[in-house]
C-alpha cells in the first residue's frame, strides 16, 4: 500500500484547521431578532488562504466551502446527503454517481459528469501533487462516464471512499482548463464566488441568487441569506473578540480564554471538540526517540492530565482517538488502557536498566552520550507555553539535557519536514477518519520523499492498516482502532488533549459540519 501526498501542503491539515460540529442560534441583543435581506456576513480566520485553487491546498479549504460544491455532502450526525450527485452506490470494486442535470457554474456554464471525471483524473494524477491525492481520490482511481453516471473504478479497496468525496471541491469546466485563474478567484457551482481577492487582508464572495442544489434542497433564496461574504484574515483570537464585540465580525473560532469575553457578553457559540496536542517522538535512527524505552520513560515522567489542564487553560478533555473523526466515523476509545501511565519512579528505573547513567551534572548519559532531547512547540497562546514548561521542568529533573523551542508553523513545518531536526513535537491532528493519517504513520519519512516525518516503523499498526484496507466504511473500524492501539502501546504517539472550541457568533445563525461552514445556514439578523 501506498499513500502518499505532499508535506508541506498537508501539515496544515495536522495543525491549524479546527474540526468543528453542530449548530446553534445567534444572540441579537441589539436587534430584533428577524432574518434580514441584503447583508454582509464577515467571518474572521486565522488562515490566510493565499492561493485559492482548492485542489492545491487544504489551507483553502474553508473559502472553497462557499465557492465549490461536492458530489454528496455529511450533516452533522455523520449521514451522507445528496449534492451534485442525485444518487450513488458503493462497492469494493467501484464507486457510481448519478450527476443533477440542474446545476450550473458561477461562469453560467453547465456542470456535467465528463467535468466530475476531469476533477478526479487531475487530483489523482501524481504529477498535479494535489495533497487530496490518496486522502479524499484513492490514488488508483480510475473515473469514467458515461451520459450522466460517473464511475470510479477502485483497483483496490477503499475503506472511506464515498466519505473523502464529501470533501472533494468540484471545480467548472472553464477553471480546469485555466487553473491560473483559480488561484485568486473561483469557478464553482457553489453558492457563493469570489469578486475580490486581497491576500493578507481579506477574500470577498458574492452570493448567487440562482443557487437551489445545496444539501437537503438548499438555496439561496431563503429570508437572511447575506448578500455578501467576507473572509477577514485577523492575526490572533484577542483582535477576533474585540472584532466580534464591536460588530465589525460576525463569527470566529475560538480555542483559548479571549472568548470568555463573549461569553460573559452572552453572545452564543457553536461548542464542540477538537484535537489539541498530542506528542510526536521522533524515532529516525540516531535519535533518542528510535529506543522504545527512551519514549515510554519520557511519557512516564509527565503527569498527562496537568499538561491538558494547563496547556487548555482548563477548557480541554481526554482523548479517545488519535484524532476527532467526522460524526459517524469510527467512535471507539483508542487511548485507555494503552498509554504508558505517569510514573517518574518506573520511568527512571527503566532508563537505568537500559544502561543511562547519571553523570557530574545530573545528566543521563549512555555510551558518551547524553540524553539530549530538542522539544518543539506551538508558539501560539499562553497555554502552550506554560505546558512546555512543565514537560521541561519534568524530563530535567528525570536527568535529561532539554533544549526546548516554541516555533510558528511555518517554522515547525520545516523542522519536521526538511531539516529533521527535533525528537519531540507537539501536533493536534485534525482529519475527517483515520484513513488521511497513514502517511504520517507509516511509510517513508520525508528525507526519503514521504511524510513520516516521526519516522514511525510500528509493525502492527501496519498489519492492522493492511487489513482495514480490505473493507468499507466503518467495517474497518475494528482494524483502525487495534492500529492505534498498537501505536499507543509502543509510545510513537501520545495524544493528551483535546479541547473545547467555542465558534461565537454574533448577528447570524449557522450551522457547520466537520471542518467546514454550510454556508446555505447563514441567516442575518436584523
Amino acid at each position: 500500500m501506498s499513500i502518499r501526498v505532499q508535506a508541506a501542503r498537508m501539515f496544515p491539515l495536522l495543525l491549524v484547521a479546527a474540526g468543528l460540529t453542530a449548530c446553534g442560534g445567534s444572540n441579537d441583543s441589539t436587534g430584533t431578532g428577524a432574518y434580514v435581506d441584503g447583508e454582509t456576513f464577515t467571518l474572521a480566520t486565522l488562515g490566510d488562504p493565499g492561493n485559492l485553487d482548492p485542489h492545491a491546498s487544504f489551507v483553502a479549504t474553508e473559502l472553497a466551502s462557499f465557492a465549490y460544491d461536492t458530489l454528496v455532502a455529511v450533516d452533522s450526525k455523520g449521514d451522507i446527503q445528496r449534492q451534485l450527485a442525485s444518487s450513488w452506490t458503493v462497492t469494493d470494486k467501484a464507486v457510481t454517481f448519478e450527476i443533477r442535470d440542474d446545476v450550473t457554474c458561477s461562469d453560467g456554464s453547465a456542470f456535467d459528469a465528463q467535468t466530475v471525471v476531469a476533477n478526479i483524473d487531475y487530483v489523482a494524477d501524481i504529477d498535479n501533487a494535489s495533497p487530496f491525492r490518496g486522502v479524499y481520490v484513492p490514488a488508483d482511481a480510475d473515473a469514467s462516464a458515461s451520459g450522466s453516471t460517473v464511475t470510479v473504478a477502485l483497483p483496490s479497496p477503499a475503506p472511506f471512499v464515498l466519505e473523502g468525496f464529501t470533501r472533494l471541491p468540484m471545480v467548472c469546466q472553464s477553471g480546469l482548463d485555466d487553473r491560473d485563474s483559480l488561484k485568486d478567484g473561483t469557478v464553482g457551482t457553489g453558492p457563493f464566488t469570489v469578486t475580490e481577492s486581497v491576500p493578507g487582508d481579506h477574500y470577498t464572495l458574492a452570493v448567487r441568487e440562482d443557487y437551489a442544489w445545496g444539501p437537503g434542497g438548499a438555496t439561496t433564496s431563503e429570508t437572511g441569506t447575506p448578500e455578501t461574504v467576507v473572509l477577514k484574515v485577523v492575526a490572533n483570537e484577542a483582535t477576533a473578540a474585540n472584532l466580534i464585540l464591536g460588530g465589525q465580525v460576525n463569527a470566529a473560532p475560538f480555542f483559548g480564554p479571549d472568548g470568555d469575553r463573549l461569553s460573559k457578553a452572552n453572545i452564543d457559540a457553536v461548542e464542540t471538540q477538537s484535537a489539541y496536542a498530542h506528542h510526536w517522538y521522533n524515532m529516525a535512527p540516531g535519535r533518542p526517540g528510535s529506543d522504545p524505552v527512551v519514549r515510554k520513560a519520557l511519557t512516564q515522567a509527565l503527569d498527562l492530565a496537568e499538561l491538558l489542564r494547563v496547556i487548555t487553560s482548563g477548557r480541554g478533555s481526554s482523548p479517545t482517538s488519535l484524532a476527532v473523526w467526522d460524526a459517524g466515523v469510527c467512535g471507539g476509545n483508542t487511548v485507555d488502557g494503552n498509554l504508558p501511565t505517569t510514573d517518574p519512579k518506573a520511568a527512571a528505573e527503566a532508563l537505568a536498566a537500559d544502561g543511562w547513567t547519571k553523570n557530574g551534572d545530573g545528566v543521563l548519559t549512555k555510551d558518551g552520550e547524553k540524553l539530549s532531547i530538542r522539544f518543539i512547540y506551538s508558539s501560539q497562546g499562553p497555554g502552550q507555553t506554560a505546558a512546555a514548561e512543565l514537560v521541561v521542568a519534568a524530563w530535567k529533573k528525570l536527568g535529561v539535557d532539554v533544549d526546548a523551542k516554541g516555533l510558528d508553523v511555518a517554522e515547525q513545518t520545516a523542522a519536521l519536514f526538511e531539516t529533521g531536526d527535533w525528537d519531540v513535537t507537539w501536533s493536534s491532528p485534525k482529519a475527517p477518519n483515520p484513513l488521511v493519517l497513514v502517511p504520517f504513520l507509516s511509510g517513508p519519512s520525508p528525507a526519503q520523499g514521504g511524510n513520516n516525518f516521526g519516522s514511525v516503523a510500528n509493525a502492527d499498526y501496519d498489519s492492522h492498516v493492511q487489513a482495514a484496507m480490505t473493507k468499507i466504511g466503518n467495517d474497518s473500524c475494528p482494524e483502525w482502532e487495534a492500529a492505534e492501539a498498537a501505536l499507543f502501546q509502543r509510545a510513537d504517539v501520545v495524544p493528551f488533549a483535546n479541547i473545547t472550541v467555542m465558534t461565537f457568533h454574533k448577528g447570524a445563525e449557522l450551522e457547520r459540519t466537520g471542518l467546514l461552514w454550510v454556508p446555505t445556514s447563514i441567516r442575518m439578523l436584523g
